[in-house]
């Protein structure tokens, strides 16, 4: 883990376009540079777990980080992905509950961790700010209400392919047209929330059918028209 000096300000980070920071006054957001702690996690490295205290939120300036829930068996299942520019862990500071998910590197990133007073007197004095988080948690509440819908109305074969197209969209592709987000095969599962053979399965249908090129956790996707139809999207 490595940790970055506070100089590297706010102000200037790309991130700022965000809906939530670009209401933030100069002010507000030196505040933030110098109060925050940046670090660098290297991938399976765990940012905090699920029933643990948050003493602030994050944001993620680089890097890839996974937040799932862990059901009674201990199986893991994925609720979604973290970029550049997202934030995590916020939800359970305004609320001032334990985390309800743990979040964990995928993809070495740079986090940068803001403390709860901050998050607190942004909400109290900065309308436009408090609205902006307001919609940032409907947002994601709408994204959960579409997932419970997928998993009780959707096949594992449609989910997957639905999953496939959402990572192209979210993370993009190479100049190969590889996805620029790499899994395993258990990882994928854990966010359709089915057996991993079932996964393994489905990818070499998919490959089969021609949708897909696989080479070993790359996916290629050959065939998006051909995805979306299956998915139902």
């Amino acid at each position: 883990m490595t940790e970055y000096p506070l100089d590297s300000g706010c102000s200037s980070c790309t991130i700022r376009t965000h809906p939530l920071f670009r209401h933030l006054s100069e002010e507000e957001l030196q505040d933030i540079s110098l109060n925050k702690i940046t670090e660098t996690h290297k991938r399976g490295s765990i940012i905090y777990r699920e029933g643990s205290r948050m003493k602030g939120f994050y944001c993620v300036h680089s890097g890839i980080v996974k937040i799932y829930k862990t059901g009674f068996d201990g199986k893991e299942q994925i609720v979604r992905f973290a970029k550049p520019a997202d934030l995590i862990g916020y939800r359970s500071v305004v609320s001032n509950e334990p985390a309800c998910t743990t979040a964990e590197i995928l993809q070495e990133a740079t986090l940068c961790h803001i403390p709860t007073d901050i998050l607190l007197h942004l909400v109290k004095t900065n309308g436009e700010f408090a609205v902006a988080l307001m919609k940032l948690t409907c947002k994601e509440l709408g994204e959960a209400n579409a997932y419970i819908t997928d998993i009780a109305q959707k096949t594992v074969k449609e989910r997957l392919a639905e999953i496939l197209i959402h990572l192209d969209w979210e993370f993009g592709t190479d100049d190969l047209g590889i996805l620029n987000i790499s899994l395993t095969r258990e990882e994928l599962s854990n966010i359709v929330g089915t057996a991993t053979e079932s996964i393994i399965r489905l990818l070499s249908e998919f490959k089969n059918e021609g949708a897909l090129e696989l080479n070993g956790r790359k996916i290629k996707i050959l065939d998006k028209p051909g995805l979306k139809y299956i998915a139902n999207i």
